[in-house]
């Protein structure tokens, strides 16, 4: 039988300490680490609502301890909530607890697909730690080789005219657009794709000083600041896959796990798309930074305060 820790596991709780609290006291630490440990071992699907609340403890070692947990209780515990709960902690502050959650996501198999790509993130960050890298490296494989398995099972359709696939053809067009189509429609989207990519490459007319070819002279600005301030980003590089919807971000900073979107432009039809993406980014709960050309005049003041929430 399960025994909760309840008002311990309560106080412990971030953004609801107090000061005494936050330096959390030695003895209720490795109480409630205890715990969490007992939870993992508890093969009960009753422990995950206990363990969902230890994930936000103050202590770091609680947290670890609480994702560990909850991915010994893969196949027992639900696997939505708990690849909801585990998912945010890829952007803990502490590494370690970085790096029990991609293990833990790992032992939820295809269910876990939607951390792909910010475990590929997490494994490109230039400035992460060796072995949470190779924990992330692990997990991903163990996801997408389930993923691989679940998707042989299934039975898939071309998104665009509905005929059935065959599993070449479903290889394929996942590989090049995460998009189910058949080698009929895939012609027709890869022409459309290519039609794109070469106005977009076109419309790079303006250099910013580290070399970047940029579509406007806000993407220059900001290019200049992330140079001058020595972080490294990507700009305009591949599409992203949220919601089933494939986006496009102006900048990607994976040192903060952070995007950077310059709305430019002021089109009914542009503002419409800007506030989808907008929504896009906030319910997969991706740190954005938006920024527009009114704030070319300080972009410099704005951008860097924006920044430092994430610092």
């Amino acid at each position: 039988m399960l025994t909760g820790f309840g008002c311990d596991a309560m106080e412990v709780r971030r953004g609801t300490m107090s000061r005494k609290e936050k330096g959390m006291n030695i003895t209720n630490e490795k109480k409630l680490a205890k715990h969490a440990a007992e939870l993992g071992k508890s093969a009960d699907a009753k422990a995950f609502s206990q363990l969902a609340e230890l994930v936000v403890s103050a202590s770091p070692l609680v947290r670890r301890l609480a994702a560990s947990a909850i991915g010994k209780l893969a196949g027992i515990a639900p696997a939505g909530p708990a690849v909801e709960v585990l998912h945010p902690l890829l952007r803990d502050e502490h590494p370690q607890v970085r790096q029990y959650s991609a293990k833990a996501l790992g032992a939820f198999g295809a269910d876990a697909k939607a951390v792909l790509p910010d475990l590929r993130d997490l494994y490109s960050n230039p400035v992460e730690r060796d072995y949470v890298k190779r924990s992330v490296l692990a997990a991903g494989k163990l996801i997408r080789s389930a993923v691989d398995i679940a998707e042989r099972q299934a039975i898939h359709c071309c998104q665009r005219c509905g005929v059935k696939l065959e599993p070449d053809e479903y290889v394929r067009s996942h590989k090049a657009f995460q998009r189910s189509f058949c080698n009929y429609c895939f012609d027709e989207v890869f022409l459309e794709r290519r039609n794109f990519e070469t106005k977009v490459q076109l419309q790079k007319n303006i250099r910013a000083k580290d070399g970047t070819w940029v579509q406007s002279d806000g993407e220059r600005m900001i290019c200049d600041i992330l140079e001058a301030e020595k972080i490294h980003y990507r700009y305009d590089e591949r599409f992203r896959i949220l919601d089933g919807y494939a986006i496009r971000p102006d900048f990607y900073l994976p040192e903060f796990d952070v995007y950077i979107e310059y709305w430019g432009m002021d089109t009914a039809d542009y503002k419409i798309g800007m506030l989808k993406k907008q929504q896009l980014y906030q319910q997969q709960g991706k740190r954005l930074i938006s920024l527009y050309p009114d704030d070319k005049p300080r972009m410099c003041k704005i951008l860097v305060e924006k920044l430092g929430k994430y610092r």
